[in-house]
């Protein structure tokens, strides 16, 4: 929100000699964020004044061109020039050459003499062109830098001005004011006008606030204007989506007057540009009063307005001239015609006001929020009315903003207030508040007195009536944010100032900290960062392929994915089901800017919706949903694991003298899969796996003991790299970390290192190629019993020697007993019922 200076000193006790860094600092006590200042003067240096063209010559050039030798007075006629200035001439009448043509002699401009700056840093001086000295220039409003035409000059009576010859023209047109350009929070939508940012500036300073409301003559109430009726059948959370209409007529207006410059000036420095006088009066009411109004041509409209939710079919051509489908949802304002505009966000063509319109009829009506900011978000059709209208507009202050915008197209425009008028709604109820004498203390942490809590409730416009323990606080129509004594007390804490409040660091309750998940969440992510691994963090939206792909084992499983309402894109348009599809986006953004030896990983959320997804409607606001309707919601939330997810390609180190790097492979996204499962006390079973984005013959099936799939690691799938220009043999690996915390013992305790001496034996056993090599070890480790310590693989022979379909697999074994050492004869004992095991399982013979 910009405030111009000079505005906010018609309401608010502002020092003259004040900046706009004076009162951001002093908006700041009061909770608001310092954003810009807008100072005209800051680009724009005198002199500027006022001159009368005395003569004007035309002179075709050799170009083609014709350009202007004028004579310009900017002193009046029998008085000295008190300027002084290479360039200036002391007789008061410049010459200038001009190459506009939309002014004749007799007409006062605006000139800038030699020595002024404008904006873009344009120095103005004395040079000699097109055969003549030319001391100044005549001014556009471009080149002053207050508006966009730069077709012609600016002349004066054709704003509605005839100043004095010689007058500075910066002070004229309003180019002294500053603004200041503050941040404003949506819960105080209060905040984005004139009115609401005065109040706050005198809470601030501890001075008197005028409410520009109460300038306003506006009447007690209206009868016999224009038909208007509020029909809304189809309320969002059962709250109608307009409660109040207040129409007022002015007839005979003139639309083609000029905007006096203090209007133009102000909107400007407010970030409006002017664009008619019946527009730029609605615009300004706006920010003075908070209330946005639309201004329709009366002669245009047919039969009553009805304000209605849309027709499934509907279209509407609104201001912009886009033709807009219209949603069951929106709110309109209609007429016999249909629909000539959407609610708080935007009027519609067919009834604009234009220069030949002599009839306004004035809106100025109460939205309610939710309805407002969904149209906006639908149509993509953001507006000054639409931001104040979803963030709360004051119910109360129609009437007057309507009073004050026929008070203005009255004495601006020439027209005649018809006294008739409409007003209808219902007023909404009333929000008294409880709040219990000590409950500000408590909430806040410092001892706030009785007169404090009173003023500072009072200066918000509250009405306070004290009980036993507690005051009844009614919240002024301004503030719909004030809803609960927590609002109450934030905001006696923000009038007293936050400064007053004690920074104490709690004392943490004995005996807490981080909860097992926790816990074991930071041990697993530090691991794999200590590892050499690079943590990320991508996007959780992909696509429906990637969804589709990564999502499941085998291409065509059925997939289940939250689809998203309002993407950031259309490739992006759903919840991700894996973490490979980002993580791998990373890579391929790091690879793309010369990085090729990558070890990223990244602990994420997945969401997997099951067979319930959201709900049919949402609790209404302001009161605590039961039980039962809690439950409906978690169980429409879809299931969000936490999964672990590392991307390698490349190399394992940088190359350097002596040294080789080697490259990453399959066995690297085992080993950290592995390393997890370490980590956190559970054993992972590796076996041959099968998955649609990994190569088919190096992927692994991670699983627990029991059974339980965890995830799939390997070499990615040669498609699927080239698709994605990554590095061919890039390797990855994807696990359910949540899986892993729910199987880990809640204490890791150690294994007891034993003093007797360990026995190995190895066994070399051909069995059929197919059979896998786990499949054989865990039947060797079953049929050993309790003695054996250790059992691994070392070695896969097929070839010479082995009969054809089969496979020779060497196996370490180690044993060791808790008591004793060992004897030859129990470790080969052992061994052979180990053998056996595998005999009678697979039909594995002993090399």
């Amino acid at each position: 929100m910009r405030i111009p200076l000079s505005w906010l000193r018609e309401f608010a006790q502002v020092p003259a000699g004040a900046t706009a860094e004076d009162v951001m600092a002093e908006l700041v006590k009061v909770g608001f964020e310092e954003e810009a200042v807008h100072r005209p003067t800051d680009g724009l240096k005198g002199p500027v004044v006022v001159g009368q063209v005395l003569s004007l010559v035309k002179e075709p050039q050799t170009n083609g061109k014709t350009i202007n030798w004028c004579q310009v007075r900017v002193v009046p006629e029998g008085q000295e020039q008190t300027l002084t200035g290479k360039g200036i001439d002391p007789s008061g009448v410049q010459g200038i050459i001009c190459g506009a043509h939309n002014f004749v002699e007799g007409d006062k401009v605006v000139v800038t003499l030699p020595g002024a700056v404008l904006p873009g840093d344009f120095h103005i001086s004395a040079r000699k062109t097109y055969g003549h000295l030319s001391a100044g220039m005549i001014a556009s409003v471009r080149e002053l830098g207050i508006g966009e035409d730069h077709d012609g000059i600016l002349v004066l009576s054709r704003i509605g001005l005839d100043p004095e010859i010689g007058t500075d023209a910066m002070e004229l047109l309003g180019l002294y004011d500053q603004a200041a350009e503050i941040n404003v929070t949506p819960d105080r939508g209060y905040a984005f006008s004139i009115r609401g940012v005065a109040r706050e500036y005198a809470h601030a300073t501890g001075t008197a606030f005028t409410d520009p409301a109460s300038k306003v003559a506006a009447p007690a109430s209206l009868a016999g204007g224009y038909g208007v009726k509020i029909n809304d059948d189809a309320p969002i959370y059962g709250k109608p989506g307009c409660d109040r209409f207040v129409a007022r007529t002015v007839r005979g207006v003139d639309a083609t007057r000029p905007t006096p410059p203090w209007m133009t000036s102000r909107l400007r420095l407010a970030g409006i540009r002017s664009i008619s006088l019946p527009v730029d009066i609605s615009n300004y009411v706006m920010l003075e009063l908070g209330q946005p109004l639309h201004f329709y041509d009366q002669d245009k409209l047919s039969g009553d307005i009805v304000v209605r939710r849309a027709v499934a079919g509907e279209k509407l051509t609104t201001l912009d001239g886009k033709e807009r489908a219209l949603d069951p949802e929106d709110l309109l304002i209609t007429d016999a015609s249909g629909p000539i505009g959407v609610a708080g966000v935007m009027g519609g063509a067919s009834t604009e006001v234009s220069d030949a319109t002599s009839t306004v009829l004035i809106e100025a009506a109460h939205f309610e929020e939710v309805s407002i900011a969904r149209s906006r978000r639908r149509h993509k059709l953001p507006s000054e009315a639409s931001k104040r209208f979803e963030r709360g507009v004051d119910w109360q202050v129609a009437n007057v903003a309507a009073q004050r915008a026929v008070d203005l197209l009255v004495d601006l425009a020439g027209g005649t207030a018809d006294e008739a008028g409409t007003d209808v709604g219902t007023a909404p109820d009333a929000v008294t508040i409880d709040l219990p004498a000590e409950f500000p203390a408590a909430r806040i942490g410092l001892d706030f007195t009785e007169e404090q809590i009173v003023t500072c409730l009072e200066d918000l416009g509250a009405a306070v009536e004290k009980n036993d323990a507690s005051w009844a606080v009614s919240a002024p129509s301004w503030r719909n944010d004030l809803e609960t004594k927590e609002d109450l007390s934030e905001e006696i804490a923000r009038l007293v100032g936050y400064d007053k409040i004690p920074a104490t660091l709690p004392v943490a309750p004995p005996g807490r900290g981080f909860t097992r998940v926790q816990q074991q969440r930071r041990r697993l992510v530090q691991a794999l960062a200590d590892a050499g691994l690079t943590e990320v963090l991508a996007y959780p939206f992909v696509s429906k392929a990637a969804n589709d792909t990564f999502g499941v084992a085998e291409a065509g499983a059925p997939r289940s994915a939250v689809k998203l309402a309002n993407p950031i894109s259309e490739e992006h348009g759903y919840l991700r089901t894996s973490v490979l599809p980002g993580l791998i986006e990373v890579a391929k953004r790091n690879h793309s800017r010369g990085f090729r030896d990558l070890a990223l990983f990244e602990a994420g959320l997945v969401f997997l919706p099951g067979d319930t997804l959201g709900t049919e409607s949402i609790p209404p606001l302001g009161a605590k949903p039961s039980d039962e309707v809690l439950d409906a919601l978690y169980d429409g939330v879809p299931d969000q694991p936490l999964h672990i997810a590392a991307v390698l390609t490349g190399h394992d180190s940088p190359a350097a003298a002596g040294h080789t790097p080697r490259a990453w492979d399959w066995a690297d996204a085992l080993d950290i899969a592995r390393q997890a499962g370490d980590i956190l006390g559970v054993e992972i079973v590796v076996s041959q796996g099968h998955h649609q984005v990994f190569h088919p013959g190096r992927a692994a099936q991670l699983s627990l003991r029991s059974g339980e799939v965890v995830g799939y690691a390997g070499e990615l799938h040669p498609k699927l790299l080239a698709a994605h220009d990554m590095p061919a043999r890039s390797v990855a690996l994807e696990i359910d970390a949540d899986a892993l915390f729910e199987a880990a013992a809640d204490v890791i305790v150690a294994r007891h290192i034993s003093t007797f001496p360990v026995a190995t034996q190895d066994v070399a056993l051909v069995v059929p190629q197919e059979i896998p090599a786990d499949d054989v070890l865990a039947a060797l480790r079953e049929g050993a019993g309790e003695l054996l310590e250790d059992v691994a693989l070392f070695d896969v022979y097929a070839g010479k020697g082995i009969e054809e379909g089969k496979k020779s697999l060497a196996f370490g074994l180690r044993f060791r007993a808790a008591d004793r050492t060992l004897t030859a004869d129990e470790a080969s004992a052992a061994r052979e019922n180990a053998v056996a095991m595998a005999a009678s399982r697979f039909g594995a013979v002993q090399r």
